[in-house]
C-alpha cells in the first residue's frame, strides 16, 4: 500500500496559500462584517435596490469565504485521513484518501483559475446573449442547444439565472436568447466564451446524410450597478412595446409587457419580456442597455480596439469554437486547442475544462 502523498500535499498547501493570499481572506471577512451590520439594519428594506445589492454582495462574498475554509478543512481532514491509513495498514482508507486528494486537486485547480480574474468588470453578473447565425433553422436549433448548455452549466453550479428575453424561431430553435447569471466573477468566468460557435452535423431538418454547418454568437457583458452606468437622453431612446411570445410565435401574454429599446446614436438594441408589467420590462432593458454603452464608452475612452463583448459575425473565418457531431464527436477550442470527445456531456453543461482553458489562455496573451 503506497500511501506517500506528501509532495502532492505540499502542492496543494502551497497552490491553497497562494490563492488565499490572492483573495485576501481578512479582507473578505471585513467586508462581510460590513455587510451584515447592513444587512440587519431595521431600515434596510425602506430603499428595496438598496437591500438586494447589499443581501446579494454579502452572499457572494460569504460563499467564497465559506469555499476557502472548507477547502482548508478538507487538507486538515486529509492529512489526517492519511495517518489513520498508514497507522491501520488500512485499504479502504487509502482509496477514501486517493479520491480526495484528487477532488482537492480538482476544486483548488478551479479556485486558482479564478484568482486570475483580475479585469476591472470580472467580479460583475453576465449578461450573455446567444443569436443564430448563418446555417437557418440549424442555427436557430444549434444557438438553443447552447442556450440550454449554459442553463445547465449554471444549474450545476448552483448559481441564479434570469432569462431577460427569448425569440423564438419559426420551424425550431431560437433566433436570440438573452438571460443573466448572478454569481461571483460570472463576467470574468463566462467573458471566454464570448465568440463566434460553430456545429458541424448530419441535420436533423435536410436532407438525409447531408452534412450541415452551422453558426452562433455569444456576446457576454457585466452588468453594472446603478452608480457606474451612464445618462441617457430620452430622444436617443426608441420605445416599442409589444406582446410576450412563446414557441412558434404563440402569444403567452394579453397585454403589451414586452419592451424594446434602441439606442438611436450606435442602433444598440435590447428587448425584455421576462417581467410581468411594461414598467418592470423597461427597467431591466434599460439597465442592459447602459451596461452595453458603458462598456462602448469606456472602450472609446481607452482608444482600444479590444471589446469585451465583442463583434461577433457568426459566420466562416472568425470561429473559437468547433462542436463536431459528424464525421466523428468532438468540441474543441480554437485558441486554447483545448478538446474533448464527448460532445453530449459539453452541451449537457460540461464547460469548467474549456473556461479555465479559455481563462489561463487570456491571462497569458495579456501578460
Amino acid at each position: 500500500m503506497d500511501l506517500d502523498f506528501s509532495e502532492q500535499i505540499a502542492a496543494l498547501r502551497s497552490t491553497f496559500n497562494d490563492i488565499r493570499s490572492v483573495i485576501d481572506v481578512d479582507r473578505l471577512r471585513a467586508e462581510i462584517a460590513s455587510l451584515n451590520e447592513q444587512a440587519t439594519a431595521p431600515d434596510l428594506w425602506d430603499d428595496t435596490e438598496k437591500a438586494q445589492k447589499v443581501t446579494s454582495a454579502l452572499s457572494h462574498r460569504q460563499s467564497e469565504l465559506a469555499r476557502i475554509t472548507s477547502i482548508e478543512s478538507r487538507l486538515d481532514d486529509l492529512e489526517v485521513l492519511i495517518e489513520l491509513a498508514i497507522e491501520g495498514d488500512d485499504q479502504q482508507s487509502a482509496d477514501e484518501a486517493l479520491v480526495e486528494l484528487q477532488g482537492l486537486q480538482k476544486v483548488l485547480g478551479e479556485l486558482e483559475v479564478q484568482t486570475l480574474l483580475d479585469g476591472e468588470y470580472d467580479n460583475r453578473p453576465a449578461v450573455i446573449t446567444i443569436r443564430a447565425g448563418a446555417g437557418g433553422v440549424d442555427a436557430a436549433d444549434f444557438a438553443d442547444m447552447l442556450f440550454r448548455m449554459y442553463l445547465r452549466w449554471a444549474e450545476k453550479h448552483k448559481y441564479p439565472v434570469t432569462v431577460m428575453d427569448t425569440s423564438y424561431a419559426e420551424e425550431a430553435g431560437i433566433k436570440s436568447a438573452t438571460f443573466e447569471i448572478d454569481a461571483p466573477y460570472a463576467f470574468g468566468t463566462l467573458s471566454v466564451e464570448a465568440g463566434t460557435h460553430r456545429l458541424v452535423r448530419m441535420s436533423p431538418f435536410g436532407a438525409a446524410g447531408k452534412r450541415q454547418t452551422s453558426f452562433a454568437a455569444v456576446e457576454v457583458i457585466p452588468l453594472m450597478e446603478e452608480a457606474a452606468t451612464i445618462e441617457i437622453p430620452d430622444n436617443d431612446i426608441r420605445v416599442d412595446v409589444f406582446r410576450s411570445s412563446g414557441p412558434g410565435g404563440q402569444s403567452v401574454n394579453t397585454t403589451d409587457s414586452a419592451v424594446r429599446l434602441t439606442h438611436l446614436p450606435t442602433g444598440t438594441v435590447v428587448s425584455m419580456q421576462n417581467e410581468k408589467s411594461q414598467i418592470q420590462n423597461r427597467a431591466a432593458a434599460m439597465r442592459v442597455l447602459q451596461s452595453r454603452l458603458l462598456i462602448l464608452q469606456r472602450e472609446q475612452e481607452a482608444a482600444t480596439k479590444k471589446e469585451l463583448a465583442g463583434t461577433i459575425t457568426a459566420s466562416w473565418g472568425d470561429q473559437m469554437r468547433s462542436y463536431v457531431l459528424a464525421p466523428y464527436q468532438m468540441v474543441k477550442d480554437l485558441r486554447t486547442d483545448y478538446e474533448v470527445n464527448n460532445p453530449s456531456n459539453v452541451f449537457d453543461g460540461d464547460l469548467d475544462g474549456f473556461i479555465a482553458a479559455g481563462i489561463r489562455w487570456r491571462k497569458s496573451h495579456k501578460d
